[in-house]
């Protein structure tokens, strides 16, 4: 036999060597079949396949058996990992500091961050952890290598590998301050300090940074808090925006006002910012224009030109732009407000861009439930009110009404109706409640200012005025990273123990309900976690890059940032709390109260350190009252704790006005494999896009029960895939029917419930989406009307499934727990609170609401 014969073919050796590196994968994984996926692979192959072909290939065959066992999600994950070393290899990219130069050759860096990492490369790169690359899903890695690592400009190779890129962002949040912005669209100066110099001094400054880059790194890897997206995409770039919510003061009735609100908008989307901006102050139609006696059009024309600048400037040409438009309820242009995202009418009165959103005084809330009347105002004739809120909006508001400047006047109940069409026919209109969110926020105190709308995502609360833009730099802690493994205990693990890989499944634990929190749940660990995050989102104010001025005025006077939570579902479901248990609502309380303790406590050690914020003598908190005393039937676990940050405040100040906001994570919770923001699970079984393609997901802690019980079954996957995700209809121990029941399913009063619940530890707000899979106008105006009396500051979406059943026909069916009709379907205004024809879920019967039991 010849040496020649004796060689494999190289399409066997590249088989083979995949096969050595699949089973590797798999020897973890033991619910994985390496052969099934090397077949897999063999019969999509082309004839020309090569390695770099082949190992593509495994990838998308493990992504697709993702539908069939979560443990697939690991194994796509760790061999895309593989991929992405393999390119960034090809590129001489070995090392922390590598990746940072090889992006700052391509211009792609700021010159202070690439050359403080320069200067000290080898403490930076023992930094690097390759191993956390295990703790990605195959979704969140996918998302991490399509949207956020830097790219070659040309080539587009990815310059960095996952653990370099959360190292940048790491290390950039705590380098020295010594830069400027670079060269290109005027930027605002952020100031600094001199760089090292040698000196003790500044060797200080150099190990102090080091180990603050360390500390948010070891999280961000762990995947245990992730910034959001804007700092994961800006951070150490040459443009460093790493603010996430932008608030924009309504224009005044003027012209150039109005276009210079267009400007500051197009260049806060430009990089990166989700932008909520009033237009309450703009004069109503019909409204007489003196200076050429004519009449206004209103405020549809400008909007329309708003939405076309939103869909225009994209957030730097990685995802669209994105606004959110608030109206006043008294505005005389609300109804036509209300019907901007229509499907039908008149296409030139319709903004499918923009989202929308009712600034709702308590007035309105008590008129619509003694069934009254109101009126309606053009801002020109009462300009007084957008900057009134409490007992002196409602004075100058029934001032107004008496004096007879009220354009028109309709029943309470007829626009609130309509506001309730709105939010079932497009899941906009949201409600948040102008009253609350003033009387309870911090910056509102001693003439800081008011508070006139909120974000896009209804998370964030913060004065604005004609020269202040109202900023925000958010993140978010994973929950589910901070549960110990089940059997561990409070006493016999350490406090910064957690979760090493936060996707595992979680078996059922034996513990009582009642202890859970101090046996599973790391509570020392997630107060550590919340001082790094409150650190590093301070640090990011001040190395941040302002596209307007009025946005650094008002970010560098208040400094206010916004942390919040996801995992939450997670949590529950690993120590198995149904969603709507006292025993949910009592820990995610506990977790909202440490989350608040550990975050004041963080800014007013910053505030001893560096001062409190300029605007702090204005605040309510200078007076002595933080944001738990605006809730008297609030009952904290930690009084002790409590009382010593008051004393901490008291001496020093707060470095950050304000500093939680729970935000909606939607794309932060897939990169850290956990279930988004507070909310319960939509489905145990979704799809997720990438720009690879569609892939299944299955809600992990379920499988984990049904493999336990023996019922992980292509039956039992089929049957759950017909129902929708759902396993309401399985044969199943009831105890996990109702554990794993999806937000469609769940009383919408229990998600109302925990955010009220957690609300006097979240001095923003909390982007909170409510479920109704058939939406009417009966349920959703009790559901609201409880909303508004449990005092929520904001709610958000209205998810709807699907959202053409509200345009269906009147259906009258009689309720299973009520005696009188159910109307479901779209209702004439006329029949809310119209009697026994009227929705079952009445606003004379709230506890009786469908919609919340």
């Amino acid at each position: 036999m010849s040496a020649s014969a004796t060689i494999a073919p190289p399409e066997q050796d590249h088989i083979g060597r995949l096969r050595a590196a699949v089973a590797a994968h798999c020897r973890d994984l033991p619910d994985t079949d390496p052969e099934r996926l090397i077949e897999l692979v063999r019969s999509g192959r082309t004839a020309t396949a090569d390695a770099a072909e082949l190992h593509q290939l495994a990838i998308s065959a493990a992504a697709g058996l993702i539908g069939e066992d979560p443990q697939y999600a690991r194994l796509a994950a760790r061999l895309l990992a593989d991929q992405i070393r393999r390119e960034t290899a090809a590129q001489g990219i070995d090392s922390f500091s590598a990746s940072v130069a090889a992006a700052q050759a391509q211009g792609l860096l700021d010159p202070a961050f690439a050359d403080f990492v320069a200067a000290h490369a080898a403490a930076l790169d023992a930094l690097l952890d390759p191993a956390a690359d295990d703790a990605f899903e195959f979704f969140g890695l996918r998302t991490v290598y399509d949207r956020y690592l830097l790219r070659h400009p040309e080539t587009r190779a990815v310059l960095e590998a996952p653990q370099h890129f959360f190292l940048r962002v790491a290390t950039a949040l705590a380098v020295p301050i010594g830069g400027t912005p670079a060269d290109g669209d005027a930027a605002v100066p952020t100031g600094g300090a001199d760089g090292a110099d040698g000196t003790a001094a500044a060797e200080a400054e150099v190990a102090e940074a080091t180990e603050a880059a360390a500390g948010l790194y070891r999280l961000m890897a762990r995947l245990a808090y992730l910034p959001s997206s804007p700092t994961l995409f800006n951070a150490g770039t040459r443009h460093q925006q790493l603010s996430s919510c932008f608030l924009v003061d309504s224009p005044r009735d003027e012209l150039d006002s109005i276009y210079e609100r267009y400007t500051q908008v197009a260049r806060l989307s430009k990089y990166a910012g989700g932008i909520g901006i009033s237009w309450s102050r703009v004069r109503s139609r019909g409204s007489l224009i003196r200076g050429t006696n004519g009449y206004s059009h209103g405020i549809v024309p400008w909007l329309r030109t708003l939405d076309a600048s939103v869909a225009a400037v994209n957030q730097g040409g990685r995802r669209k732009g994105a606004a959110c438009v608030y109206l006043d309820t008294w505005h005389a242009d609300i109804e036509e407000f209300l019907e901007l995202r229509d499907s039908t009418g008149d296409e030139a009165r319709r903004t499918h861009n923009l989202n929308l959103a009712n600034w709702v005084p308590d007035e309105f809330m008590r008129r619509v439930e003694a069934d009254t009347e109101w009126s309606l105002f053009d801002p020109k004739d009462v300009p007084e009110l957008v900057d009134l809120w409490g007992d002196e909006f409602d004075a100058a508001y029934r001032a107004a009404e008496a004096a007879g400047r009220a354009v028109r006047t309709l029943p309470a109940r007829t626009l609130y109706a309509r506001m309730m069409r709105t939010l079932a026919q497009t899941g906009n209109g949201w409600m948040t409640f102008k009253d609350v969110a003033n009387r309870t926020c911090n910056q509102v105190g001693a003439g800081g200012g008011v508070v006139h709308h909120s974000n896009l995502c209804t998370e964030i609360l913060e004065v604005t005025s004609d020269g202040e833009t109202a900023v925000c730099t958010i993140g978010s802690i994973n929950l589910a990273a901070h549960l110990r493994p089940a059997g561990a205990s409070a006493s016999g693990a350490s406090s910064g123990a957690v979760a090493s890989n936060p996707s595992a499944p979680s078996l059922p634990s034996s513990e009582p309900a009642t202890d859970l929190a101090a046996e599973r749940l790391d509570l020392a660990a997630l107060a550590e976690t919340v001082r790094i995050a409150v650190t590093a989102l301070d640090s990011a104010i001040d190395r941040n890059y302002f596209p307007t001025e009025q946005a650094a005025t008002a970010h560098r006077r208040w400094r206010p940032i916004g942390l919040g939570v996801m995992g939450l579902a997670d949590v529950f479901a690993a120590l198995r709390l149904p969603f709507d248990s006292p025993a949910a609502t009592a820990l995610s309380t506990r977790i909202a109260e440490e989350i608040a303790l550990a975050a004041y406590g963080t800014s007013a050690a910053l505030a001893a350190r560096h001062g409190a914020h300029p605007a702090y003598p204005l605040t309510r908190a200078a007076g002595g009252v933080l944001h738990l005393d605006h809730w008297p039937a609030a009952t904290p676990a930690r009084t002790e704790a409590w009382a010593a940050v008051r004393e901490q405040v008291a001496r020093h100040g707060l470095r950050n006005s304000l500093l939680v906001a729970i935000a909606p994570t939607a794309t932060i919770a897939s990169i850290a494999g956990c279930s988004e923001c507070v909310e319960p699970y939509v489905s145990n079984v979704f799809k997720r896009e990438t720009l690879s393609g569609e892939f299944l997901q299955l809600n992990r802690h379920l499988v984990a029960d049904l493999k336990r019980l023996g019922r992980w079954t292509p039956a039992t996957r089929d049957a759950i895939k017909r129902a929708d995700g759902s396993v309401a209809g399985l044969d199943l121990p009831a105890e996990l029917r109702e554990l794993y029941r999806t937000a469609w399913e769940l009383p919408q009063k229990a998600l109302i419930d925990l955010a009220a619940a957690r609300a006097p530890y979240v001095d923003q707000s909390q982007s909170l989406n409510l479920f109704q899979a058939d939406p009417t106008i009966g349920k959703l105006s009790s559901m609201y009307a409880y909303a508004w009396r449990a005092g929520l500051k904001t709610t958000y979406y209205l998810r709807s499934r699907p959202a053409t059943r509200i345009a269906q026909t009147t259906v009258v069916r009689k309720s299973p727990v009520l005696s009188h009709p159910v109307v479901a379907g779209p209702l004439p205004n006329s029949l809310i609170g119209a009697g026994d024809d009227a929705v079952a879920c009445s606003l004379e019967n709230p506890e009786n609401c469908e919609a919340c039991q």
